[in-house]
């Protein structure tokens, strides 16, 4: 007993079973040996320590498997651990072997291909070692150790190694999905993430640049938090400067009285436009507007109070668009961070790490073309300052283990110059905190020009949202709807809609690139767009409905009814269901959510094929009356409407019932 906890926490292998079981069987004859008396005795007690820890191994691995039953199972990954180990045993000696498995995207050629048997033969022959990548498939093959997962595997081409799943195991795990939701694994240390998104401007509107790093930003944190990261949402908003100088000169002009009395600024833009026109054109303006920036800057109340009434305008206003989006933000600005700058200079000169440069203080990092400016010729701080500040506070103070930053791709040298500095002076390690600049691009016009108004302007947020939602509700009344849906579902359905194709708009494109808006394309119902998979899922949602199954006979099948997968369409989209997992594990290592989206369409159209093909609810032609219910494919259609929804709650899509 005192030896279990120490073996306890080895994740035992299939692989290690089966070589005691082997050495154990080995040792069942030993007349065959031929060793002595004493020799027997020695083996003899071998064999019991075998056997005991063989027994310890297969308890675990059973309470391992256990414990993790109400997860999904990432296939692909289990598949790597399998494939893993029969090129260990099969090729001990060599190093970091290469490990490729993925979703086979032929049917006829299996589930799965293990696609390391060519790239190993490369390295092995740059060791002077030469095998033919069919004959080292061979031998991998040989050596996949007993697992619950494969049926078999087949030997294609030059060492392609095709995989088909058991389908009883993948039946299980549909049915353990249904019992138990769409949970993700399980974590083996909760770590913390920060991310740094939106990050308007005071006494600025948010217009559409913002957008992108919005809803890129919150879906990041909504997967993170569905993982189960503790998540910190950070606004890193402008909100700190020499142009609040000008404002608060600008407010003290217009409203003498508004230490005592609220100042009504209804358009924030208008009034900063108003206050920049003067500080550019009027000398005595400009010379107050630079006193009124060392008062705030000393913290004198009456300007902290200007400043604060400023501020607020602003965050009602950002507000506004965060209450549409259904976004969830810990405003930090960059007067958060200002007490913390002079020790950060401090600590870069303490370390000889400051240069001067026509009075610039500066830091050079390693590998950068150019320089960080931590202080102005003048005493003054910089964006460069205030982002090292926020990188140590993140690190030392939040004690973060990932940190992403979502901004567009034109700060991307920026942030490398910021992270080359914060290793120079032994802030992180990269192997141990993962710090990341997640760019994007610009959102272009139909015409592929940046996104403006007719007059030239930016286009604000909100007016593009208010947009949306005019043009979701013509679509909804185009398509009958509102003869159909109550107001209140009409609503509902409209700002579904509006807000989920505009999302979804921008998530489904590949966020390094540009994308075109176009409100068009985005509520289209054909193709990958929010619009059709929004009514995918609702008529998913309604198959049980329209053949009146109630939810207490839904449950009790789900615990009582095998998901059978004999045609070929429930097989197809029962892998489609259970690869949520594998999903979601590559864009949290690349941060890339269109994978996600691809996903959630496959998914929607495999549906779709399953559907067509194979009966879920069998109605009298002439009656209309359901006269027979296939449970099982019903289940099947539950299966696929839970994942759907947990994408959706990811990307941040709220679907309705009714459409």
């Amino acid at each position: 007993n005192n030896i279990l906890p120490i073996l306890l926490p080895i994740l035992p292998t299939e692989g290690e079973i089966k070589l005691l079981q082997d050495e154990i069987e080995r040792l069942r004859d030993p007349q065959e040996l031929n060793f002595t008396s004493s020799q027997l005795d020695e083996l003899r007690e071998e064999n019991s320590r075998l056997k005991y820890r063989l027994n310890i191994l297969k308890r675990s691995l059973q309470e391992e498997m256990s414990q993790n039953d109400n997860e999904m199972l990432n296939i692909n990954q289990r598949l790597q651990q399998i494939f893993g180990e029969a090129i260990n045993t099969a090729y001990p000696g060599l190093e970091n072997p290469p490990l490729t498995v993925t979703p086979n995207q032929q049917a006829k050629f299996g589930d799965y291909q293990c696609n390391s048997a060519m790239a190993m033969a490369q390295v092995m022959k740059a060791k002077g070692q030469k095998i033919s990548p069919r004959e080292i498939a061979e031998k991998i093959v040989q050596n996949i150790p007993n697992n619950e997962l494969i049926e078999r595997t087949e030997i294609a081409g030059p060492g392609f190694i095709n995989v088909h799943l058991k389908r009883m195991f993948v039946s299980k795990l549909l049915s353990s999905l249904l019992v138990n939701g769409v949970k993700p694994p399980s974590l083996k240390k909760k770590k913390k993430v920060v991310v740094d998104f939106s990050s308007p401007n005071i006494a600025k509107e948010m217009h559409v640049g913002h957008l992108r790093s919005t809803i890129i930003g919150d879906s990041m944190c909504r997967l993170f938090e569905f993982l189960g990261y503790e998540v910190l949402r950070l606004n890193h908003v402008g909100d700190w400067g020499t142009q609040f100088g000008m404002l608060i000169a600008h407010l003290q002009d217009k409203f003498p009285n508004y230490l005592s009395v609220s100042p009504p600024i209804g358009d924030l833009q208008a009034f900063y436009k108003e206050s920049k026109k003067r500080f550019d054109e009027d000398e005595e303006f400009k010379r107050r507007a630079y006193q009124c920036v060392v008062k705030l800057q000393s913290k004198e109340p009456d300007f902290i109070k200007a400043w604060n009434l400023i501020c607020d305008v602003s965050r009602n206003e950002f507000q506004k668009v965060y209450n549409c989006l259904d976004i969830r933000i810990e405003e930090r600005g960059e007067s958060y961070y200002q007490d913390m700058m002079t020790a950060v200079i401090k600590e870069f000169e303490e370390k000889g790490l400051v240069q001067l440069d026509e009075g610039r203080k500066i830091v050079f990092a390693p590998g950068q073309s150019i320089p960080l400016t931590i202080v102005k010729s003048d005493g003054g701080y910089t964006y460069d300052t205030s982002d090292l500040a926020a990188i140590k506070n993140r690190i030392f103070d939040e004690k973060a283990d990932i940190i992403i930053y979502v901004t567009d791709s034109g700060q991307v040298l920026h942030f490398q110059v910021v992270f080359a500095a914060a290793q120079l002076i032994g802030w992180y390690d990269p192997k141990v905190i993962r710090v990341e600049h997640a760019g994007f691009g610009v959102v272009l016009g139909e015409d592929k020009k940046k996104f403006k108004t007719r007059s030239g302007d930016t286009v604000r947020l909100m007016d593009l949202l208010e947009e949306g939602l005019k043009r979701s509700m013509d679509k909804l009344k185009e398509k009958g709807r509102d003869k159909v849906l109550t107001p209140e579902d009409l609503v509902k359905a409209q700002r579904a809609v509006a807000f989920g194709c505009i999302k979804y708009a921008d998530l489904s494109h590949n966020r390094i690139n540009d994308y075109v808006f176009s409100f068009d394309k985005m509520l289209d119902d054909r193709g990958n767009t929010a619009a059709y998979l929004l009514y995918a899922f609702t008529r998913i949602r309604s198959i049980a409905r329209l053949a009146n199954i109630q939810e207490a006979t839904l449950r009790t099948a789900v615990e009582t009814t095998e998901v059978l997968l004999d045609h070929e369409k429930e097989w197809k989209l029962g892998k489609c269901i259970l690869r949520f997992p594998e999903i979601l594990q590559k864009i949290t290592d690349d941060l890339l959510l269109h994978t996600l989206c691809d996903y959630l369409y496959e998914l929607a159209t495999t549906f779709t094929e399953f559907y067509d093909s194979c009966y879920c609810v069998e109605k009298d032609r002439q009656t209309g009356e359901v006269v027979k219910i296939n449970m099982c494919r019903m289940l099947l259609c539950e299966a696929t409407a839970a994942v759907m929804a947990k994408g959706f709650d990811i990307l941040g899509i709220n679907p309705v019932e009714r459409m």
